[in-house]
């Protein structure tokens, strides 16, 4: 049952990135050859007003083809014969379309479960937070160079920025404090913590679910971009990448631990992890690379800058090897999810 909610959730998030594609497609009077849900064979399809329509075998990706890598043709409605605004526009409207179907998520979720202030519930004798004076009840403000919103955003914060020394502002009967702490190693943990614990969730209404699950998207948006930091620096290995295999793994243990707990709590999980799905999607389709929607952006802003469009052929020619490059690293993150999940 793990895999078929994998499976299910994974292609409508890809179905909802390329519904972006193809409504600003629609709105721009931009014609659509092809909407497909999925690679490989296709298994059906129905052509509509000139649109084909498909589901393909493997649940992994999707397309909307607009013909955007052709030369322009004579009709008016051709990608290519579009402004480059309306063409940014379509581009950009599938990590957009991502974000949106987060933050919708995000906003069921904090409405169903409440949201995880920034409150301290515990501080621990023994460890830099008490013995700084910090208080059970204080309100984090800020930590590091960030504003806090949610408590998981300490938490995070501390996990990216193990071995630092860590600035904290945070509230306490309406008066601001502040201070540096240096964490500690927690031996039986294995990592290093200044010794404070959340003060759990606070029940949502209409306004704070809106408000708390915005901040709930830019959270994992933050999340995804510190770890690709760190991918970057070297701190953490391309073998550490997970991808359709390692999703469905996560999505399945998630099904397995959480079931005994009732079908609420199960649905809370899923969206959990949709939400984040959806956000790491939505922020690596804007990565400036050949073949990802943010690669197709660059070359569509020097066009705004050159007040010429790059040759389709050559823009082509790289986005071939973009996609190369991303089939070679999907095979080789492939093959690591496979010696993590089986063996």
């Amino acid at each position: 049952m793990g895999i078929i909610l994998a499976l299910i959730l994974f292609s409508f998030i890809v179905f909802f990135h390329e519904l972006g594609h193809f409504a600003l497609a629609k709105k721009n009077g931009i014609d659509v050859t092809e909407f497909a849900i999925g690679m490989g064979p296709i298994l059906v399809q129905k052509e509509y007003k000139g649109t084909v329509y498909c589901l393909k075998l493997l649940p992994l990706g999707g397309s909307c083809m607009m013909g955007e890598d052709e030369e322009a043709t004579d009709s008016p409605n051709n990608f290519n014969n579009k402004s480059v605004w309306a063409r940014i526009s379509v581009i950009a409207a599938g990590p957009v379309f991502n974000f949106i179907l987060a933050f919708i998520f995000a906003v069921i979720l904090v409405g169903m479960f409440g949201y995880d202030e920034p409150v301290l519930g515990a501080v621990e004798e023994g460890y830099p937070a008490a013995e700084a004076g910090m208080k059970a009840g204080d309100r984090i403000l800020e930590i590091g160079d960030q504003k806090v919103h949610i408590y998981r955003e300490v938490s995070a914060y501390l996990q990216f920025h193990q071995g630092e020394d860590v600035r904290i502002v945070y509230e306490r009967d309406g008066v601001k404090k502040s201070t540096v702490l240096t964490p500690v190693m927690d031996e039986d943990l294995g990592y290093e913590r200044i010794g404070i614990g959340s003060n759990g969730n606070t029940e949502a209404n209409i306004l704070t679910a809106l408000q708390y699950g915005s901040y709930e998207v830019k959270y994992w948006i933050q999340i995804t971009v510190e770890s690709l930091k760190m991918l970057v620096t070297g701190k953490i290995g391309i073998d550490q990448l997970s991808g359709p295999v390692g999703i469905v793994d996560v999505v399945d243990t998630a099904y397995q631990e959480s079931r005994s707990y009732g079908a609420v709590i199960v649905f809370g999980q899923m969206l959990n992890l949709a939400i984040l799905l959806s956000a790491n999607l939505g922020v690596m389709n804007l990565l400036p690379l050949p073949a990802l929607d943010g690669g197709r952006l660059i070359f569509l802003f020097l066009e705004v800058i050159r007040r010429k469009r790059v040759s389709p052929e050559k823009e082509g020619y790289v986005h071939l090897v973009g996609i190369i490059f991303l089939m070679i690293l999907m095979v080789f993150v492939m093959y690591n999810d496979i010696q993590r999940v089986f063996f």
